[in-house]
């Protein structure tokens, strides 16, 4: 009896090694919600192939940054790129993952998706409450055959550290001086009307309730929660539709293998070309170049390798794209400096 216990008792705790090794190769990060929809479709198929879950803590970039510098997480992610500088401070270095758009969504009554265009002027004219009703003579301009209602705009933008507020707040600097001199960019800003809201799902979900609303969230955001979403006018004068297409010609011209020097620094802001998206923006993955647990971040590299090399239709079919061959091939010649890597 008493060796049928101890038989028992070196089961179980051979059965809890082998759960504590498997959960042990599950990997942790945070940030971003831009990029949430597709890392968590990724991590679903990943597990499948590999047995490797992710765990994923979609807090916004600011979340993100500041998770990795604690060190709670393998990775950070985040929509505003760090500089060189305060890489090298922190010890981390850091790699796009893919791209994609942001894009206003509107909720005005007999507005259908695609069916109003805004330029970058006027946006940041409605976003400062300069232009505080629908049927403003700046936007019927841009939209002379649109019915728009003598409604005003309900502004919403995010409340939390956003590199999608990032990335949309340097657009309108690039477009105004007068957002660019008063409001500026940064993954949290003052901002000069509106109502907040958490994360891309937050701005997605108040849009959908607010009859008059204007926000800003990434394009899955905008598909999956049926929001109406405008046309932009691009730095070519073109009224851009927000597709796969558009946001590949916005990248199209990145030196990425150049981009490697400065830390993958890389914008698609406002870029020249008659079908580029003119808010196109990439999430950066962190890591440390001398990780505290080598081999967990490693299993994040491999994670991200193979999004790289398999989850290519994955992004295509939540419309984002995903990174050339020579971005891949410059990212994952820069994982070299990290140690443990493998690479």
């Amino acid at each position: 009896m008493k060796n049928s216990i101890k038989a028992l008792i070196g089961a179980v705790a051979g059965l809890a090694m082998v759960t504590s090794a498997a959960l042990a190769a599950d990997i942790t990060g945070a940030g971003s919600t831009f990029v949430f929809p597709i890392v968590a479709k990724w991590a679903s198929v990943y597990k499948g192939v590999s047995g490797n879950g992710l765990n994923y803590q979609s807090i916004g970039s600011g979340g993100g940054i500041a998770q990795i510098k604690a060190k709670t997480v393998t990775f950070g992610a985040t929509d505003k790129p760090l500089a060189l500088k305060e890489l090298n401070a922190a010890g981390l270095t850091q790699f796009p993952v893919v791209i994609g758009g942001i894009v206003p969504v509107v909720n005005v009554r007999g507005v259908a998706p695609g069916q109003l265009s805004q330029d970058g002027p006027t946006l940041a004219a409605i976003f400062q409450g300069h232009i505080s009703r629908w049927d403003d003579p700046a936007i019927k301009r841009l939209n002379p055959g649109v019915n728009l209602p003598g409604q005003a705009i309900a502004v919403v933008h995010r409340s939390d550290g956003s590199g999608t507020t990032f990335q949309f707040a340097t657009y309108l600097g690039r477009v105004s001086a007068d957002w660019k001199n008063n409001v500026g960019a940064d993954t949290a800003i003052d901002w000069p009307v509106g109502i907040g809201a958490k994360g891309n799902e937050g701005v997605a979900g108040n849009v959908a309730q607010i009859s008059g609303s204007i926000g800003y969230v990434e394009y899955a955001y905008a598909k999956q929660n049926h929001l109406s979403y405008s046309k932009m006018v691009n730095k070519d004068g073109k009224s851009v539709e927000p597709t796969v297409e558009a946001f590949r010609a916005a990248a199209a011209s990145a030196d990425w293998v150049g981009a490697a020097n400065t830390g993958f620094y890389v914008l698609f802001l406002d870029s020249p070309g008659a079908a580029s998206w003119p808010i196109t923006a990439t999430t950066f993955a962190l890591v440390y170049k001398q990780p505290s647990d080598p081999a967990a971040t490693a299993e994040a590299l491999k994670f991200f390798k193979w999004d790289f090399e398999k989850g290519d239709q994955l992004a295509l079919g939540l419309d984002y794209v995903p990174l050339p061959d020579n971005a891949v091939k410059a990212i994952e010649a820069s994982w070299k400096g990290i140690q443990g890597s493998g690479m």
